[in-house]
């Protein structure tokens, strides 16, 4: 097994060890998905997130062995590329991979546990959440700060963002999920089109195009246009989905 730890953490090397060696036997489970999943549990004093790459079948074990980085090896080198651009993410502590027969089988990221408020989600299904629109509002700021860093964050949904709230209205946003991401220019085209899978609103449009107008001095209508259109054909696009899924169980 292949551990590659945070600097900061290497007095903790034996204990990080133990985490990943014993995740199917201890720690609380936080997240169940249909291959990967995510535990919490303390390293020392420290709760961590464990998340867990399940195994890989041949032909992915040959991608991710000798084509593509694995997705906990670029979960942890994203998390220290935003935090170096001033960009909230848990604190990336380690990641690990294990190799069967010279092929990538499973691999482990491991990083702070946030103790959040609410994600984005929350914004979406309640139009009454206090101070809604001013959260929106830096959530927009969030976002442009992202693209302005060149990154292009091809997992922004709802629940990819943890809400932490501070003091005098303030609130910090903390990016999850983080293996998927392209670091490039973004056309204005790309910066509206990376919010369409937010599900958001026309007012939610229209709050984020004049915020993002403030701070790209590009046109409020544009933008506006811009988000409609993303926003619109991605919601059209997962109804023809859910439709076509429908049908074929019939």
């Amino acid at each position: 097994m292949k551990i590659i730890i945070n600097s900061k953490y290497l007095p903790l090397k034996n204990e990080i060890e133990q985490l990943i060696l014993n995740y199917h036997t201890q720690g609380k489970l936080l997240v169940k998905g249909a291959r990967n999943s995510i535990k919490t549990n303390f390293l020392n004093e420290k709760e961590v997130n464990l998340k867990y790459f399940a195994k890989l079948g041949f032909i992915k074990g040959l991608i991710y062995t000798f084509f593509r980085p694995s997705k906990a090896k670029r979960s942890f080198e994203y998390a220290n590329y935003l935090l170096e651009h001033q960009i909230l993410t848990p604190n990336p502590i380690a990641f690990s991979e294990d190799y069967k027969n010279g092929l990538l089988a499973e691999s482990f990221y491991i990083s702070d546990h946030i103790n959040y408020d609410f994600t984005f989600r929350e914004l979406i299904h309640d139009p009454l959440f206090s101070e809604r629109d001013l959260i929106i509002e830096q959530f927009t700021e969030f976002t442009f700060k992202l693209h302005e860093a060149k990154v292009n964050f091809l997992d922004h949904s709802p629940g990819n963002t943890l809400i932490v709230k501070r003091e005098n209205s303030k609130y910090d946003f903390y990016l999850i999920d983080l293996n998927r991401m392209k670091f490039e220019n973004m056309s204005i085209e790309k910066r509206m089109d990376n919010f369409k899978k937010m599900w958001i609103s026309k007012h939610m449009v229209k709050v984020i195009a004049k915020k993002y107008a403030e701070l790209s001095n590009v046109n409020e209508k544009k933008l506006f246009d811009l988000l409609m259109q993303s926003s619109q054909q991605f919601k059209r696009k997962i109804a023809k989905k859910k439709y076509l899924k429908r049908k074929l169980k019939r």
